[in-house]
């Protein structure tokens, strides 16, 4: 049975039983305490935490996930994955144990005629938490399950909680049993590889108080009502109903290891040496090439830091692994081509973001090549830096410099070291690696310090959402629902005070979608006034607006007047009208792939980031300013409506990557086809009214991502009168017509690096003058002579190179060593460089180097013939000439 039917069957099950069918959410949630969605019921953590009543008693769902504590550990086993699928039905206070059991149990063993996956009961061994007899009871009395066949386990197996405090509840597991080839038989407690879990019936039914780990917190006491979260992994049932050993097996995996065959020409599965090496690297390409790809179609680029970092590692390590398996040509295209072939029948969205998925991947295996090429260059200072000392292992240092500040493989790094006839200090470089994860799980568990207290706005959560008015009005009458004030709940907040109304409807726009909050003011008949500076959204549905209380008093019930600022909202609205034109026009001059990633819009003002691999040309900028302007001038009507998801992505509204939409949406449509995006902001009445558009720059933000800027209406205006006035002074100080002005500094700027250039040589002249001085000044000793010196102030380190490359030149076969210092910028450059019958005599440029660059606060390192660095402390030059004295002394 394939994964996409074994996926439509899960839904349709549940579906037929009164569950409402959830679209998976995005990767990426607005939850502090994660990075990723990480199992299938986070989505719902805000109903199973009472912030917010559910939609539905009864729902189901195909989550996409994503696991990366330990990316290092994937393909060494067949088990862990990345990206995986978590199938799950819940119930908020409607059904409990009996229910989840049975419905669990049909769609298991039932026959595939009847809509189940037919899996033979015998095999399937269900556990109870230890005290647990109701569920016990339930498996053995109703389903048929003999007692031998249920197992009992404690609280790090079969209780769950979300780590936090919060609800938790014990859990039944289901197991499958899949033969004495895999282990010894006694159930799950006796072996896992044999009997692997693919179903988790979670009894939600306590709260849990704070506490590190599985079982190491307080069970406070009963919730008021049970839920049920189940979680059925999708990828470990298809192991099962494809008949084949992992997961690595299925049909959604193995078409990628078939292309890594084919692209590096080894074999998956074959035995001889290096042959289990190989297959881990195999599993590594297709794990991370689908998560990969699932993270891009949600919005991730790759970066340094967060989830972007995370993608980053992800992709590296899928060119590395190519690397290994003897790949020499690009490969990251193929895999993403094949996945989204795999996934897009589940995921839809995967092909019609191909173009831009792939582009992103081989952006980023284009950028780790030059990584690779820049690694193979530092791994072979630092081995000649080992050979140079004597030593014949490189240090774990320097095997974690190279993989965590350049990306360097520590694989690449042993590989190379073996070919160099060296070792590496791999348990100092474990040590290191060791030291750095257990600060990320540090830094995770504190992340997880808990959820921010809402219960404060819990009531108006359940009252239903703020009524948005602000589409048809500035100023309507409202109720006062609560006022909360330091993190509680207040009956009344007077003169002076700041606190938080809520409101039952509002015009002001509550900060969303790139989009700033409106200013303005709540007010009543008898004087009350209070500046609303903010309006920010709770669980994405109530308004609470931050005011400043200017007068009188407000107590919950006062019927106010909500009044927006007519002229932020214009500034507003033509920032936000002005970004849809923006990025039609960017589609049009840099295709369809030029996506949105990030907007944001305040009055006067919008920033506007996209997908592309390359800067915007200036003829390409100048071309979407005048296809922006002239839908301004065009003045397009701007329609909005409301319809179905579905609908509107067949008219071809764009849809940002990442979000969430629900069944109905509003499109916002400016100039018919010209443009038509999914938006819930405000906006201008017609183009004419965003104004003049200039675009003030594009720049790259990251990875893949670029940023253009721009002022609109009467910014836009002001911006191209300074621009003006700054012209007119320039061309006066020129004395030449304004349109000659880009000719003439051009002219001036080639005269002006002409003398610098042209002072540089003289400098270099006089310095090289000098310093030929210093080789008949050569101080002996012992039997080495010995230039050590400070030059004038301003050389840089490639000038004391050279110079230090030609006085060595002038020695000949002599043992001599040359060392030269400059001051430059507020920085120490230094250089020495050492003749061969010196080297021969056991002195190296690179350890001296390294030797006295400690002494001018800096770093550096070279050849044993030729070695440099850079200081930032003048007053050690002095001690810095004296180590190279007693170093070369110290040779004899």
């Amino acid at each position: 049975m394939q994964t996409h039917e074994i996926r439509k069957r899960f839904l349709d099950h549940f579906v037929a039983a009164g569950h409402t069918e959830i679209p998976s959410a995005s990767l990426i949630l607005d939850d502090p305490n994660l990075l990723f969605v990480n199992a299938g019921m986070v989505p719902f953590k805000p109903y199973f935490l009472g912030e917010r009543t559910p939609p539905s008693p009864r729902a189901t769902s195909i989550q996409k996930c994503v696991r990366t504590l330990d990316i290092e550990e994937v393909g060494i086993t067949t088990r862990h994955n990345t990206f995986f699928q978590m199938a799950g039905n819940f119930s908020f206070g409607d059904y409990f144990k009996r229910e989840a059991i049975g419905f669990a149990w049909s769609l298991l063993t039932d026959s595939v005629d009847d809509g189940g996956f037919g899996i033979d009961p015998t095999r399937l061994w269900p556990t109870v938490y230890v005290d647990d007899d109701e569920a016990a009871g339930i498996w053995r009395d109703e389903i048929g399950v003999p007692a031998e066949r249920i197992q009992r386990r404690g609280m790090a197996d079969n209780y769950w909680s979300m780590g936090v405090p919060g609800p938790c509840g014990p859990s039944s597991e289901i197991f499958y049993d899949r033969g004495p080839d895999y282990g010894v038989e006694g159930g799950p407690e006796a072996d896992e590889d044999r009997y692997i879990e693919i179903w988790n019936l979670v009894f939600m039914q306590n709260q849990r108080g704070p506490g590190i780990g599985k079982d190491n917190y307080e069970i406070l006491g009963p919730l008021p009502q049970n839920n049920i979260d189940t979680g059925m992994g999708i990828e470990r049932v298809a192991t099962i109903l494809q008949g084949v050993d992992n997961v690595y097996e299925t049909d959604l995996l193995k078409p990628v290891i078939d292309v890594a065959e084919r692209l590096t020409g080894r074999t998956y599965g074959a035995e001889g040496e290096g042959a289990a090496e190989a297959d881990v690297r195999f599993r590594v390409i297709a794990d991370h090439a689908r998560t990969a790809v699932m993270l891009i179609s949600d919005g991730i680029t790759p970066g340094n830091d967060g989830r972007g970092y995370v993608l980053r590692r992800l992709l590296r390590r899928i060119v590395r692994s190519s690397r290994l398996l003897g790949a020499q040509q690009p490969t990251m295209g193929d895999y993403v081509d094949t996945v989204i072939a795999t996934m897009s029948p589940s995921y839809p969205v995967l092909a019609e973001q191909a173009s831009s998925i792939r582009s992103t991947a081989v952006a980023e295996e284009d950028a780790f090549s030059a990584t690779l090429a820049a690694g193979s260059k530092l791994f072979d200072d630092a081995a000649a830096a080992t050979r140079s000392s004597g030593a014949t292992v490189i240090t774990g240092t320097d095997a974690f410099a190279l993989h965590d500040t350049y990306g360097f493989p520590i694989d690449l790094t042993l590989e190379m070291a073996a070919e160099a006839g060296l070792q590496v200090d791999e348990q100092g470089f474990a040590d290191l690696m060791s030291e750095q994860r257990t600060r990320a799980k540090a830094d995770a568990y504190a992340r997880k310090a808990g959820h921010a207290d809402v219960s404060v706005y819990r009531e108006f959560l359940d009252r239903g959402p703020t009524e948005f008015t602000g589409f048809d009005e500035l100023v309507s009458e409202a109720t006062v629902l609560g006022i909360v004030g330091g993190g509680t709940s207040l009956p009344v907040v007077g003169v002076g005070q700041q606190a938080e109304i809520i409101l039952d409807r509002s015009p002001l726009y509550a900060e969303s979608g790139g989009q700033m909050a409106d200013v303005g003011t709540i007010s009543t008949t008898t004087g009350a006034r209070a500046r609303v500076t903010d309006v920010q959204k709770i669980g994405k549905s109530v308004w609470r607006h931050v005011v400043t209380v200017d007068a009188g008093e407000f107590v919950v019930g006062d019927v106010v007047l909500a009044q927006v600022d007519a002229g932020h909202r214009r500034g507003a609205t033509q920032g936000h009208s002005g970004t849809h034109l923006v990025g039609a026009a960017l589609r049009q001059v840099l295709g369809s792939g030029a996506t949105q990633a990030g907007s944001l819009n305040r009055p006067g003002y919008l920033r506007f980031d996209f997908r592309a691999q390359g800067p915007v040309t200036d003829a390409q900028r100048t071309e979407i300013e005048e296809i922006t302007n002239a839908a301004v001038e065009a003045d397009h009507a701007v329609n909005t409506f409301e319809t179905g998801l579905d609908e509107a992505r067949a008219m071809g509204a764009m849809a940002l990557f990442g979000e969430n939409y629900g069944d109905r949406v509003r499109v916002v449509e400016i100039g018919g086809p010209f443009s038509m995006e999914l938006c819930g902001g405000t906006h201008v009445g017609s183009s004419a009214q965003v104004g003049p558009v200039t675009l003030l720059g594009e720049q790259s933000i990251g990875s893949g991502v670029r940023r253009v800027e721009a002022y609109v209406g009467l910014d836009s205006y002001r911006h191209l009168a300074r621009e003006r006035a700054l012209l007119s002074s320039v061309s006066s100080a020129l004395k030449v017509p304004g349109d000659q002005v880009p000719e003439r500094v051009a002219h001036l700027v080639e005269r002006l690096r002409d003398a610098e250039k042209q002072i540089e040589r003289m400098k270099a002249e006089a310095a090289k003058a000098s310093a030929a001085a210093l080789v008949g000044d050569a101080e002996r000793v012992g039997d080495t002579l010995v230039v050590a010196a400070r030059l004038d102030d301003g050389l840089a380190g490639g000038d004391l190179r050279g110079l230090a490359t030609d006085l060595r030149g002038r020695f000949g076969a002599q043992a001599a060593v040359v060392a030269l210092f400059s001051v430059s910028d507020a920085k120490v450059p230094f250089a020495v460089a050492v003749t061969a019958a010196a080297r021969d005599a056991g002195l190296s440029a690179g350890s001296i180097v390294s030797d006295i660059a400690p002494l001018l606060g800096g770093r550096g390192g070279g050849k044993p013939d030729l070695a440099q660095g850079s200081g930032s402390d003048a007053s050690g030059i002095d001690a810095a000439l004296r180590r190279v004295r007693e170093t070369v002394g110290a040779q004899g």
